[in-house]
């Protein structure tokens, strides 16, 4: 099936300064098939904009601050943040299983959130975006990247090529035959 992603990500919030726009992020978190979300210093209860009710079908973790945050094993924390040291989003490569992570609109990801970081991205704008507007941008770009779609002509008239069907090698054997 076209567009099924291996791994898992989760989604999240340092602070709040405007609740409709993180009700947005939520709901597309949820469309975007996040598998956990998350607030950090920021009590969250839903908004009006999320009519999806997100955390009723997405687990959603609440953090007092970003010392206390606990991430699965093998995830890496994904800062969305507009810094010179970030790397821009389109030249990322995408965690197999990532948290990302954006700071409120009026303000930025604390110092401890930074240290925290296993990766700095910026989307590449003149300047700050909506945050819903930001992590939907993010997310469309980790299916694009880590889905497994059609590839994309390079003639705006040309049809998509269809990928290869996935071919699956010999099995591996992980204990010794017994003798």
């Amino acid at each position: 099936m076209a567009g099924i992603m291996r791994g898992y990500f989760g989604f999240g919030i340092e602070g709040i300064s405007k609740p409709f726009n993180v009700g947005n992020l939520m709901r597309s978190a949820h469309a975007f098939g996040a598998d956990f979300l998350f607030t950090i210093a920021a009590d969250y209860g839903g908004a009006g904009s999320d009519t999806a009710k997100t955390p009723d079908h997405v687990p959603l973790y609440q953090y007092a601050g970003a010392e206390e945050m606990v991430l699965p094993k093998g995830c890496a924390l994904v800062g969305v943040e507009l810094m010179e040291e970030a790397l821009e989003l389109p030249s990322f490569p995408h965690p197999l299983n990532a948290a990302y992570v954006l700071g409120p609109e009026r303000g930025s990801l604390s110092p401890i959130l930074v240290a925290r970081c296993d990766h700095l991205v910026r989307i590449p704008a003149r300047f700050s975006i909506n945050l819903g507007v930001a992590g939907a941008i993010v997310m469309y770009d980790r299916m694009l990247t880590l889905g497994r779609f059609n590839e994309r002509p390079v003639n705006p008239r040309a049809l998509p090529t269809p990928r290869p069907p996935h071919v699956f090698g010999k099995p591996t054997r992980r204990r010794p035959k017994p003798r």
